[in-house]
């Protein structure tokens, strides 16, 4: 049944993504249609994962999400929470790695939508680039996300927190907004399959851009919070660690 359920899921993402291409593609003669149409995908596709795969989810703290657009500040175990960010917030904007902007339909999609690509090898050329297309997209209202850990982090471990967010967040005087999940406990990092059952996601309180002097220590503070509550909220899925303990410091490859 696992099997025959993501073979249906992938059926029909590639189905629907194959057609919706066109009209997004469309959608750019008009103003913010790309937005639309990228994001009715990635919602899409989220349904699919609770419908389909019977991927369902809670979210406590949904009231913590404040009026004003600010920083999304969320760890990182999956796929599923940027599809499920598409669907919490409106009008994100993600910053990536531009590598994935290689991958067909997905990495189009992602930089149409006007995802901030950052080349990681270099990282002043990334900082400017975060500076420059984060302003652009704040003055617009859009919601900016950051996944601090740069990549996917396999659950019960920590990767190191970059302050980029941290960094954006002081320039721009936005808030964090502080986000813990266990969404890796049922989607493993590069697995074909994906395996049912309720993912936590826990939105914190937003953290002020002027909570510390120092980019160094406002991510600190996010960190501290995330990881705090990923310890509260794992060990429920099929993949969750072995042993249940505090978050160990990995570097992320």
């Amino acid at each position: 049944m696992l099997l025959l359920r993501n073979l249906i899921y992938w059926l029909f993402l590639c189905i629907f993504s194959l057609v919706w291409i066109f009209v997004v593609i469309v959608s750019m003669v008009l103003p913010n249609g790309v937005t639309w149409t990228t994001t009715f995908w990635g919602k899409t596709l989220f349904w699919m994962l609770k419908h389909i795969i019977g991927l369902k989810y809670e979210v406590i703290g949904q009231e913590n999400i404040p009026k004003e657009s600010g920083i999304i500040c969320c760890k990182h175990q999956s796929g599923w929470e940027t599809l499920a960010m598409l669907d919490f917030f409106p009008d994100v904007a993600f910053v990536a790695k531009k590598e994935l902007f290689m991958i067909p339909i997905f990495g189009w999609a992602l930089k149409w939508r006007g995802t901030i690509g950052i080349d990681r090898s270099n990282p002043r050329s990334a900082n400017q680039q975060i500076f420059k297309q984060g302003k652009i997209c704040h003055d617009k209202g859009m919601w900016i996300c950051i996944f601090p850990e740069g990549t996917r982090i396999k659950p019960g471990y920590r990767g190191h927190y970059k302050k980029g967010a941290a960094r954006l967040a002081q320039h721009l005087h936005i808030n964090l907004i502080p986000i813990a999940l266990n969404s890796g406990e049922f989607w493993p990092k590069d697995s074909f399959l994906k395996y049912p059952g309720k993912i936590t996601v826990v939105i914190g309180k937003p953290v002020s851009y002027d909570a510390a002097a120092t980019p160094e220590e406002l991510i600190r503070i996010c960190e501290e919070w995330i990881e705090d509550t990923q310890f509260d909220i794992q060990g429920v899925g099929p993949f969750a660690p072995v042993k249940l303990q505090e978050p160990t410091p990995i570097i992320p490859h």
